[in-house]
């Protein structure tokens, strides 16, 4: 009789932990108990049972990388070809964090640069600054299409200058930006469509835009003095799009070679046919395990910054360290 009883608590267990797996993994509501009630019935423990209930496609993964890289030049002081001694640096980190459980994923990237450069006779000029976070939640609809919740901010650390304005005939140095001037900060909701792993498309009607120039002594100094679209004595312009578009494309074309864009379009919903455009792009190859070649190039339209397309290029080769 004993073995007969426990027979059959035996047999209950089994049929009560595959029934609440069932219900959790078919999204049937449970409406006695909720996630950590299940917790308690399951042990998660038992790697068994995390198996059970781990939904086929789950994943969580990460990409860290930082690096620097040193550039040299040095002349004598009859050298006949001509040129001018220098010295930079210039320093990066990234990092990527995906994780995916189910329909619901998130995914966060921040990127940073900064770098100076010494010319003889001159002081020192940056030439890499940037700032980059950008956090995002999705909620699968099928196998290409996501509803998407997404906060991005872009700005840069230090402060940049104008060495070539000339005030009554002589040539100064005024300050045109600086830490959270400008800065964007963007909130959006929209679809997001993703046909492979490495590229994905956003389409954002609605996002809502903060510029910021927290030093209001740049303005004078700013390209065509428009201060980047803030309104003068103020620090921040609200600004409502009529359609925001993000492209991204991440992918490690070769085992050794790794090429990354990145487009942004917003229409203002008060001048749509005034478009922002930025394109970011990189192509990154690795010598050997600590060794890289990275190629970069940034074009940008935006009126409320200058009233010509910007075009900035780097070529560096350092130190690079991913994990």
């Amino acid at each position: 009789m004993c073995s007969f009883s426990t027979f059959w608590l035996k047999f209950l267990k089994k049929v009560s932990f595959f029934a609440v797996v069932s219900l959790f993994q078919n999204d049937t509501p449970v409406y006695s108990q909720n996630l950590h009630d299940v917790s308690k019935i399951i042990d998660f423990s038992n790697s068994l049972n995390a198996a059970r209930l781990k939904v086929p496609g789950d994943t969580s993964w990460h990409k860290v990388e930082l690096g620097a890289n040193f550039n040299q030049g040095s002349f004598s002081g009859n050298w006949t070809g001509g040129g001018v001694s220098s010295v930079g640096i210039g320093t990066f980190f990234n990092a990527l964090f995906e994780n995916k459980v189910g329909k619901n994923a998130w995914r966060t990237d921040f990127q940073s640069q900064f770098g100076f450069l010494k010319n003889s006779g001159q002081q020192n000029r940056k030439n890499q600054d940037r700032i980059f976070f950008d956090t995002k939640y999705t909620r699968e609809i099928d196998k290409k299409w996501t509803l998407f919740a997404n906060i991005n901010f872009q700005s840069q650390f230090s402060a940049g200058y104008d060495y070539d304005l000339i005030i009554d005939s002589v040539k100064v140095k005024k300050k045109v930006s600086g830490f959270l001037t400008p800065a964007y900060f963007t909130q959006s909701i929209g679809f997001e469509y993703k046909p492979d792993p490495y590229f994905f498309v956003n389409f954002a009607p609605g996002a809502f835009r903060q510029t910021i120039v927290w030093d209001k002594n740049v303005y004078p100094f700013t390209p065509d003095q428009k201060n980047y679209g803030v309104p003068i004595n103020d620090r921040i312009r609200y600004e409502l799009a009529l359609m925001q578009v993000v492209a991204n494309y991440n992918r490690d074309i070769t085992k050794q070679m790794n090429l990354k864009f990145r487009y942004q379009l917003y229409s203002s919903i008060l001048d749509p046919s005034n478009i922002d455009n930025r394109l970011d792009a990189s192509l990154t190859a690795k010598v050997n395990k600590f060794i890289n070649v990275n190629l970069s190039a940034i074009m940008a339209y935006d009126d409320d910054q200058s009233s010509r397309v910007q075009l900035a290029q780097g070529l560096n080769v350092g130190f690079l360290y991913s994990f």
